[in-house]
Protein backbone atom coordinates (compact mmCIF):
# COMPACT_ATOMS: atom_id res chain seq x y z
CA UNK A 1 0.00 0.00 0.00
CA UNK A 2 1.51 3.34 -1.09
CA UNK A 3 0.32 6.15 1.71
CA UNK A 4 -0.36 9.43 0.25
CA UNK A 5 2.36 10.87 2.48
CA UNK A 6 1.36 14.47 4.02
CA UNK A 7 3.77 17.34 4.35
CA UNK A 8 4.30 17.50 7.82
CA UNK A 9 4.39 12.97 8.05
CA UNK A 10 2.14 10.60 10.25
CA UNK A 11 3.15 10.16 13.54
CA UNK A 12 4.81 7.14 14.65
CA UNK A 13 1.88 6.44 17.01
CA UNK A 14 -0.54 6.66 14.38
CA UNK A 15 1.42 4.69 11.98
CA UNK A 16 1.87 1.49 14.77
CA UNK A 17 -1.81 1.64 14.98
CA UNK A 18 -2.94 1.25 10.51
CA UNK A 19 -3.10 -2.38 10.43
CA UNK A 20 -5.64 -2.51 13.49
CA UNK A 21 -7.46 -0.29 11.76
CA UNK A 22 -7.75 -1.71 8.87
CA UNK A 23 -8.02 -5.21 10.30
CA UNK A 24 -11.32 -3.59 12.42
CA UNK A 25 -12.66 -2.35 9.35
CA UNK A 26 -12.76 -5.24 7.05
CA UNK A 27 -13.95 -7.25 9.94
CA UNK A 28 -17.01 -4.86 10.16
CA UNK A 29 -17.33 -4.37 6.76
CA UNK A 30 -17.83 -8.61 6.48
CA UNK A 31 -20.70 -8.14 9.42
CA UNK A 32 -22.69 -5.31 8.52
CA UNK A 33 -25.80 -4.48 10.35
CA UNK A 34 -28.73 -2.29 10.18
CA UNK A 35 -29.93 0.92 12.22
CA UNK A 36 -30.06 -0.16 15.98
CA UNK A 37 -28.95 -3.75 15.12
CA UNK A 38 -25.52 -3.32 15.77
CA UNK A 39 -24.90 -5.79 18.48
CA UNK A 40 -21.89 -7.59 17.02
CA UNK A 41 -20.41 -3.76 16.04
CA UNK A 42 -20.96 -2.46 19.36
CA UNK A 43 -19.30 -6.26 20.73
CA UNK A 44 -16.36 -5.31 18.60
CA UNK A 45 -16.39 -1.75 19.74
CA UNK A 46 -16.29 -2.47 23.42
CA UNK A 47 -14.33 -5.05 23.57
CA UNK A 48 -11.16 -2.91 21.59
CA UNK A 49 -11.84 -0.04 24.36
CA UNK A 50 -12.33 -2.83 27.02
CA UNK A 51 -8.32 -3.76 25.93
CA UNK A 52 -7.37 -0.08 26.49
CA UNK A 53 -8.68 -0.03 29.83
CA UNK A 54 -11.24 3.12 28.97
CA UNK A 55 -14.06 3.56 31.22
CA UNK A 56 -17.22 3.18 29.12
CA UNK A 57 -21.08 2.76 28.55
CA UNK A 58 -22.47 0.30 26.68
CA UNK A 59 -26.35 -0.22 25.50
CA UNK A 60 -26.41 3.68 25.04
CA UNK A 61 -30.06 4.01 22.41
CA UNK A 62 -30.08 0.24 22.13
CA UNK A 63 -26.76 -0.14 20.67
CA UNK A 64 -24.17 3.03 21.65
CA UNK A 65 -21.21 2.84 22.99
CA UNK A 66 -19.55 5.84 24.82
CA UNK A 67 -15.82 5.72 26.24
CA UNK A 68 -13.74 8.17 27.92
CA UNK A 69 -10.18 9.10 27.43
CA UNK A 70 -9.29 11.05 30.73
CA UNK A 71 -6.03 12.96 30.52
CA UNK A 72 -4.27 13.70 33.50
CA UNK A 73 -4.97 17.30 34.17
CA UNK A 74 -8.15 19.11 34.04
CA UNK A 75 -9.57 20.92 30.72
CA UNK A 76 -12.49 20.62 28.55
CA UNK A 77 -14.32 17.57 27.01
CA UNK A 78 -14.45 17.22 23.48
CA UNK A 79 -16.91 14.37 21.81
CA UNK A 80 -15.07 12.44 18.79
CA UNK A 81 -18.53 10.83 17.37
CA UNK A 82 -18.38 7.85 14.37
CA UNK A 83 -21.72 6.22 12.99
CA UNK A 84 -21.22 1.63 13.08
CA UNK A 85 -24.72 1.19 10.90
CA UNK A 86 -24.75 -0.35 7.10
CA UNK A 87 -27.32 0.10 4.80
CA UNK A 88 -29.92 -2.31 2.59
CA UNK A 89 -27.58 -3.32 -0.16
CA UNK A 90 -26.18 -5.87 -2.01
CA UNK A 91 -22.55 -5.49 -1.83
CA UNK A 92 -20.79 -6.66 -5.43
CA UNK A 93 -17.65 -5.34 -5.22
CA UNK A 94 -15.97 -8.76 -4.94
CA UNK A 95 -13.70 -7.94 -2.16
CA UNK A 96 -12.42 -10.78 -0.22
CA UNK A 97 -13.99 -9.42 2.81
CA UNK A 98 -17.22 -8.28 1.35
CA UNK A 99 -20.52 -8.63 2.92
CA UNK A 100 -21.22 -11.91 4.81
CA UNK A 101 -25.06 -10.63 5.07
CA UNK A 102 -27.32 -10.61 1.62
CA UNK A 103 -29.01 -7.50 1.33
CA UNK A 104 -27.00 -5.59 3.90
CA UNK A 105 -23.84 -3.98 3.38
CA UNK A 106 -21.40 -0.99 4.56
CA UNK A 107 -22.45 0.88 1.70
CA UNK A 108 -21.20 4.53 3.11
CA UNK A 109 -17.88 4.30 5.21
CA UNK A 110 -19.47 3.98 8.65
CA UNK A 111 -16.88 0.84 8.86
CA UNK A 112 -14.03 3.27 8.31
CA UNK A 113 -15.51 6.09 10.65
CA UNK A 114 -15.47 3.47 13.43
CA UNK A 115 -12.30 1.58 13.01
CA UNK A 116 -10.40 5.07 12.70
CA UNK A 117 -12.21 6.32 16.00
CA UNK A 118 -10.77 2.97 17.11
CA UNK A 119 -7.63 3.76 16.55
CA UNK A 120 -7.66 7.24 17.50
CA UNK A 121 -8.96 5.93 20.68
CA UNK A 122 -5.73 3.43 21.07
CA UNK A 123 -3.65 7.01 20.08
CA UNK A 124 -5.13 9.26 22.64
CA UNK A 125 -5.29 6.32 25.58
CA UNK A 126 -0.89 6.01 25.23
CA UNK A 127 -0.72 9.72 25.53
CA UNK A 128 -3.69 10.68 28.27
CA UNK A 129 -0.92 12.02 30.87
CA UNK A 130 0.15 14.55 28.21
CA UNK A 131 -3.63 15.80 27.73
CA UNK A 132 -5.22 18.17 30.17
CA UNK A 133 -9.02 17.30 29.45
CA UNK A 134 -11.29 14.82 28.48
CA UNK A 135 -12.09 13.33 25.28
CA UNK A 136 -15.85 11.38 24.78
CA UNK A 137 -15.68 8.54 22.54
CA UNK A 138 -19.13 8.14 20.68
CA UNK A 139 -20.75 5.07 18.54
CA UNK A 140 -23.53 5.65 17.41
CA UNK A 141 -26.10 3.67 15.46
CA UNK A 142 -28.73 4.31 13.09
CA UNK A 143 -27.30 7.59 11.13
CA UNK A 144 -28.58 6.16 8.16
CA UNK A 145 -32.41 6.54 10.01
CA UNK A 146 -34.11 6.32 11.67
CA UNK A 147 -31.59 8.49 13.32
CA UNK A 148 -29.40 7.42 16.01
CA UNK A 149 -27.71 10.78 17.30
CA UNK A 150 -30.96 12.02 19.37
CA UNK A 151 -31.52 9.37 20.88
CA UNK A 152 -28.03 9.00 22.51
CA UNK A 153 -28.10 13.02 23.66
CA UNK A 154 -31.83 11.95 25.55
CA UNK A 155 -29.86 9.05 27.05
CA UNK A 156 -27.40 12.10 28.61
CA UNK A 157 -24.38 11.49 26.06
CA UNK A 158 -23.52 15.09 26.01
CA UNK A 159 -23.28 15.05 30.26
CA UNK A 160 -21.21 13.67 32.59
CA UNK A 161 -18.74 15.20 31.94
CA UNK A 162 -20.23 17.85 30.11
CA UNK A 163 -19.13 18.43 26.52
CA UNK A 164 -17.89 21.23 25.68
CA UNK A 165 -17.81 20.34 21.69
CA UNK A 166 -18.02 17.76 18.97
CA UNK A 167 -16.23 16.66 15.66
CA UNK A 168 -16.95 13.96 13.60
CA UNK A 169 -15.05 13.14 10.39
CA UNK A 170 -16.91 11.28 6.78
CA UNK A 171 -14.50 9.54 4.89
CA UNK A 172 -15.90 10.94 1.11
CA UNK A 173 -15.41 8.86 -2.17
CA UNK A 174 -16.01 12.83 -4.00
CA UNK A 175 -12.33 13.68 -2.40
CA UNK A 176 -9.49 11.82 -3.22
CA UNK A 177 -7.33 10.47 -0.66
CA UNK A 178 -5.16 13.24 0.41
CA UNK A 179 -7.82 16.05 0.41
CA UNK A 180 -10.58 17.33 2.87
CA UNK A 181 -13.61 19.12 2.61
CA UNK A 182 -14.04 21.60 5.81
CA UNK A 183 -16.73 24.10 5.62
CA UNK A 184 -17.89 26.70 8.16
CA UNK A 185 -21.46 27.28 8.64
CA UNK A 186 -24.24 24.86 6.58
CA UNK A 187 -22.65 21.97 5.45
CA UNK A 188 -24.79 19.52 4.87
CA UNK A 189 -28.63 19.32 4.43
CA UNK A 190 -32.22 19.20 6.01
CA UNK A 191 -33.76 15.98 4.44
CA UNK A 192 -37.24 15.94 4.73
CA UNK A 193 -39.50 13.74 3.03
CA UNK A 194 -43.04 13.97 1.31
CA UNK A 195 -46.09 11.62 0.62
CA UNK A 196 -48.13 13.03 -1.95
CA UNK A 197 -51.74 11.04 -2.37
CA UNK A 198 -53.51 11.63 -5.62
CA UNK A 199 -57.19 10.47 -5.35
CA UNK A 200 -59.41 10.58 -8.97
CA UNK A 201 -62.12 8.32 -9.65
CA UNK A 202 -61.16 5.50 -11.57
CA UNK A 203 -62.91 3.04 -14.17
CA UNK A 204 -62.56 1.20 -17.16
CA UNK A 205 -59.18 2.16 -19.36
CA UNK A 206 -61.02 2.21 -22.74
CA UNK A 207 -63.57 5.24 -20.74
CA UNK A 208 -61.13 7.39 -19.60
CA UNK A 209 -63.75 9.99 -20.67
CA UNK A 210 -65.63 8.69 -17.01
CA UNK A 211 -62.56 8.59 -14.78
CA UNK A 212 -60.60 11.48 -13.41
CA UNK A 213 -57.64 9.75 -13.98
CA UNK A 214 -54.83 10.04 -11.03
CA UNK A 215 -51.99 8.96 -13.49
CA UNK A 216 -52.15 11.77 -15.22
CA UNK A 217 -52.23 14.19 -12.40
CA UNK A 218 -49.31 12.28 -10.53
CA UNK A 219 -47.11 12.70 -13.90
CA UNK A 220 -48.30 16.68 -14.31
CA UNK A 221 -47.21 16.90 -10.30
CA UNK A 222 -43.73 15.36 -11.07
CA UNK A 223 -43.14 17.82 -13.98
CA UNK A 224 -44.74 21.16 -12.19
CA UNK A 225 -41.97 20.23 -8.88
CA UNK A 226 -39.35 20.25 -11.10
CA UNK A 227 -40.23 24.11 -11.05
CA UNK A 228 -40.18 24.63 -7.48
CA UNK A 229 -36.37 25.10 -6.97
CA UNK A 230 -35.95 26.98 -10.44
CA UNK A 231 -38.62 29.36 -9.93
CA UNK A 232 -39.06 29.94 -6.34
CA UNK A 233 -36.05 29.39 -4.76
CA UNK A 234 -33.32 32.53 -5.07
CA UNK A 235 -30.75 31.28 -7.64
CA UNK A 236 -28.05 31.64 -4.99
CA UNK A 237 -29.63 29.55 -2.32
CA UNK A 238 -29.48 26.08 -2.43
CA UNK A 239 -32.36 23.25 -2.81
CA UNK A 240 -33.62 20.10 -4.02
CA UNK A 241 -37.08 18.70 -4.52
CA UNK A 242 -36.51 15.10 -5.89
CA UNK A 243 -39.24 11.94 -6.53
CA UNK A 244 -37.94 9.09 -5.76
CA UNK A 245 -41.28 6.91 -5.73
CA UNK A 246 -44.31 6.64 -7.60
CA UNK A 247 -47.12 3.87 -7.28
CA UNK A 248 -50.50 3.81 -8.83
CA UNK A 249 -52.40 0.54 -10.48
CA UNK A 250 -52.25 -2.84 -10.75
CA UNK A 251 -53.70 -3.55 -14.42
CA UNK A 252 -53.94 -3.05 -18.12
CA UNK A 253 -56.85 -1.92 -18.43
CA UNK A 254 -57.70 -0.11 -15.28
CA UNK A 255 -57.68 3.48 -14.37
CA UNK A 256 -56.97 3.24 -10.88
CA UNK A 257 -58.60 5.69 -8.16
CA UNK A 258 -55.39 6.89 -6.53
CA UNK A 259 -51.69 6.99 -7.25
CA UNK A 260 -49.03 7.96 -4.45
CA UNK A 261 -46.03 9.88 -4.67
CA UNK A 262 -42.82 10.30 -2.40
CA UNK A 263 -39.99 11.76 -2.31
CA UNK A 264 -37.65 14.63 -0.27
CA UNK A 265 -36.47 18.16 0.30
CA UNK A 266 -33.28 19.03 0.99
CA UNK A 267 -32.26 22.57 2.08
CA UNK A 268 -29.66 24.64 4.35
CA UNK A 269 -31.33 27.30 5.95
CA UNK A 270 -35.06 27.29 8.11
CA UNK A 271 -36.49 30.09 5.79
CA UNK A 272 -35.60 28.27 2.69
CA UNK A 273 -37.24 24.87 3.98
CA UNK A 274 -40.50 26.01 5.16
CA UNK A 275 -40.73 28.22 1.54
CA UNK A 276 -40.04 24.97 -0.26
CA UNK A 277 -42.71 23.15 1.67
CA UNK A 278 -45.13 25.86 1.65
CA UNK A 279 -44.61 26.31 -2.56
CA UNK A 280 -45.05 22.34 -2.70
CA UNK A 281 -47.96 21.82 -0.87
CA UNK A 282 -49.93 24.87 -2.99
CA UNK A 283 -48.74 23.07 -5.55
CA UNK A 284 -49.58 19.66 -5.51
CA UNK A 285 -53.22 20.91 -4.02
CA UNK A 286 -53.48 23.07 -7.23
CA UNK A 287 -52.42 21.00 -9.84
CA UNK A 288 -54.72 18.40 -8.65
CA UNK A 289 -57.23 20.52 -8.52
CA UNK A 290 -57.04 22.00 -12.05
CA UNK A 291 -57.93 18.07 -12.78
CA UNK A 292 -61.01 17.79 -11.11
CA UNK A 293 -58.96 15.42 -8.54
CA UNK A 294 -57.96 15.62 -4.81
CA UNK A 295 -54.43 15.57 -3.46
CA UNK A 296 -53.42 14.88 0.48
CA UNK A 297 -49.98 16.15 0.93
CA UNK A 298 -47.80 14.58 4.17
CA UNK A 299 -44.66 16.10 5.37
CA UNK A 300 -41.91 15.21 7.53
CA UNK A 301 -39.28 16.78 9.08
CA UNK A 302 -35.83 15.05 9.05
CA UNK A 303 -32.43 15.52 10.21
CA UNK A 304 -31.93 19.18 10.99
CA UNK A 305 -29.01 20.83 8.89
CA UNK A 306 -25.10 20.38 10.42
CA UNK A 307 -24.04 23.75 10.75
CA UNK A 308 -20.63 24.08 12.03
CA UNK A 309 -19.42 26.66 14.44
CA UNK A 310 -16.72 29.30 12.81
CA UNK A 311 -14.26 28.54 15.60
CA UNK A 312 -14.23 24.84 15.69
CA UNK A 313 -13.80 24.57 11.74
CA UNK A 314 -11.22 27.23 11.79
CA UNK A 315 -9.39 24.98 14.52
CA UNK A 316 -10.10 21.55 12.26
CA UNK A 317 -8.97 23.04 9.14
CA UNK A 318 -5.97 24.52 10.80
CA UNK A 319 -4.85 20.86 11.75
CA UNK A 320 -6.07 20.02 7.84
CA UNK A 321 -3.97 22.27 6.26
CA UNK A 322 -1.22 21.23 9.08
CA UNK A 323 -0.66 17.86 8.29
CA UNK A 324 -1.47 17.50 4.34
CA UNK A 325 0.48 20.89 3.43
CA UNK A 326 -2.47 22.79 2.26
CA UNK A 327 -2.63 26.54 2.23
CA UNK A 328 -5.24 28.83 1.51
CA UNK A 329 -9.03 28.34 1.46
CA UNK A 330 -10.06 24.61 1.47
CA UNK A 331 -12.75 23.90 -1.11
CA UNK A 332 -16.53 24.25 -1.00
CA UNK A 333 -17.36 20.74 -0.08
CA UNK A 334 -20.90 21.62 1.06
CA UNK A 335 -23.85 18.86 -0.27
CA UNK A 336 -27.38 18.35 0.31
CA UNK A 337 -27.19 14.96 1.56
CA UNK A 338 -28.42 15.02 4.85
CA UNK A 339 -26.32 13.33 8.48
CA UNK A 340 -27.71 13.11 11.93
CA UNK A 341 -24.57 14.71 13.45
CA UNK A 342 -26.44 17.71 12.66
CA UNK A 343 -28.27 16.98 16.20
CA UNK A 344 -24.48 16.93 18.29
CA UNK A 345 -24.10 20.49 16.43
CA UNK A 346 -27.31 21.97 17.37
CA UNK A 347 -26.20 21.20 21.23
CA UNK A 348 -22.80 22.56 21.74
CA UNK A 349 -20.37 24.05 19.01
CA UNK A 350 -18.48 21.60 16.46
CA UNK A 351 -17.38 20.41 13.33
CA UNK A 352 -17.97 17.64 10.98
CA UNK A 353 -15.92 17.40 7.69
CA UNK A 354 -15.00 15.52 4.99
CA UNK A 355 -11.92 13.20 4.40
CA UNK A 356 -11.29 12.08 0.61
CA UNK A 357 -11.18 8.28 0.35
CA UNK A 358 -11.29 7.98 -3.61
CA UNK A 359 -8.98 5.99 -5.46
CA UNK A 360 -9.05 5.60 -9.27
CA UNK A 361 -6.94 2.86 -9.49
CA UNK A 362 -7.98 1.05 -7.06
CA UNK A 363 -11.56 1.07 -8.29
CA UNK A 364 -12.66 3.20 -4.63
CA UNK A 365 -14.34 5.46 -7.11
CA UNK A 366 -17.90 4.31 -6.88
CA UNK A 367 -20.77 6.74 -5.07
CA UNK A 368 -21.60 6.29 -1.39
CA UNK A 369 -25.02 3.79 -1.11
CA UNK A 370 -23.67 2.12 -4.60
CA UNK A 371 -23.70 -1.44 -4.30
CA UNK A 372 -20.27 -1.40 -5.73
CA UNK A 373 -18.82 1.32 -3.17
CA UNK A 374 -15.35 1.08 -1.21
CA UNK A 375 -13.21 3.47 0.85
CA UNK A 376 -9.02 3.46 -0.16
CA UNK A 377 -7.56 2.56 3.17
CA UNK A 378 -4.66 5.00 2.34
CA UNK A 379 -6.97 7.50 3.88
CA UNK A 380 -7.01 5.24 7.54
CA UNK A 381 -3.92 6.90 9.09
CA UNK A 382 -4.79 10.10 7.88
CA UNK A 383 -8.14 10.46 10.02
CA UNK A 384 -6.65 8.68 12.81
CA UNK A 385 -3.98 11.68 13.00
CA UNK A 386 -6.45 14.33 12.30
CA UNK A 387 -8.81 13.08 14.65
CA UNK A 388 -5.86 13.01 17.31
CA UNK A 389 -4.25 16.84 16.32
CA UNK A 390 -7.79 18.09 16.86
CA UNK A 391 -7.83 16.94 20.31
CA UNK A 392 -4.72 18.62 21.03
CA UNK A 393 -5.54 21.63 19.50
CA UNK A 394 -8.56 21.67 20.96
CA UNK A 395 -7.14 21.42 24.50
CA UNK A 396 -4.15 23.65 24.14
CA UNK A 397 -6.59 26.47 22.95
CA UNK A 398 -10.35 25.79 23.14
CA UNK A 399 -12.39 27.97 20.77
CA UNK A 400 -14.33 30.55 23.10
CA UNK A 401 -18.08 29.41 24.23
CA UNK A 402 -20.65 31.59 22.51
CA UNK A 403 -22.89 32.89 25.22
Amino acid sequence: MTLVVPKQGVRPEVQAVVEDVIRLRRDLHRFPELGFQEHRTARVVADYLEELGLPMRKGVAGTGVVALVEGAGPGPTLLLRADMDALPVHESTGLEYASTAPGKMHACGHDGHTAILLGAARVLAGMKDRLNGTVKLVFQPAEEGPGGAQPMIEEGVLENPPVDAAVGLHLWSDLPVGQVGVQSGPFMAASDTFDIIVKGRGGHAAKPDQTVDPVVVAAHLVVALQTVVSRTVDPLESAVVTVTRMHGGEAYNVIPDQVELGGTIRTFRPEIRQLVRDRVKGLVEGVAAGFGAEAEFRFEEGYPPVINNPAMTELVAGCCRSLLGLEGELPDSRTLGGEDMAYFLNAVPGCYFFLGARNDETACNYPHHHPRFNICEEAFPLGVELFVRVVESFFDSPPAREV
